[in-house]
Parts: structure tokens; C-alpha cells; sequence
């Protein structure tokens, strides 16, 4: 997994490309990135596959923040990247989030 950044001039936007490997996944599953930009809506976000078996997904984040997140594959499946900025426990106590810091 991978996060990549790049810094608008012109906004204080960052676009942040998050891409899964294919190994994180079992055949066919979909992938969805939930997190703090989207409220954590299990559905608002979800990754393309691409032609080398990656998912990935770009999301614009207002710069100045950090953002928790997480990767849902199919319907249950929660896991996180494995190289984000850091990571944060829950509020719920029971699992640590991804964090991006932009």
C-alpha cells in the first residue's frame, strides 16, 4: 500500500492518490476508503482496480489536517495501509486508524 501527495499552488489542496495491492484482497472484492473526508460512509468512496491488480483511488484534502482512515474490502473486512504517516486508536478502543497528514 502507498500513500503519494501533491500539493496544489493555486488551493490549499492536497491531492492524495491511495493505492491497496492486490495481495491485501481476495478475488473479486471491492474496496472502499472510509475515513474522516467522507464521514466514514462505507460506500462514498470506492477504488478502481487497476490493470496490475492495484486498487487505487485519488481524494482531494484541504491541507493544514490530519485525516483518519480505513480500508473496507467487501463487506466486513477493515484493515489499514501499511506505511501511513501514523496511526491513532479509536474512540471505540478496538483498532487503530490510518492517518494521512497533509
Amino acid at each position: 500500500m502507498a500513500l503519494s501527495k501533491r500539493f496544489l499552488k493555486s488551493k490549499p489542496v492536497c491531492k492524495v492518490k491511495f493505492e491497496v495491492e492486490k495481495d491485501q484482497v481476495e478475488n473479486g472484492e471491492s474496496i472502499y476508503l472510509v475515513g474522516d473526508f467522507n464521514d466514514w460512509d462505507e460506500n462514498s468512496t470506492p477504488m478502481k482496480k487497476l490493470k496490475n491488480g492495484k486498487y487505487s483511488v485519488t481524494v482531494d484534502l484541504e491541507t493544514g489536517r490530519d485525516y483518519q482512515f480505513r480500508y473496507l474490502a467487501g463487506e466486513n473486512i477493515w484493515f489499514n495501509d501499511t506505511a501511513p504517516d501514523s496511526t491513532e486508536t479509536t474512540p471505540y478502543g478496538d483498532c487503530e486508524n490510518s492517518v494521512v497528514s497533509v
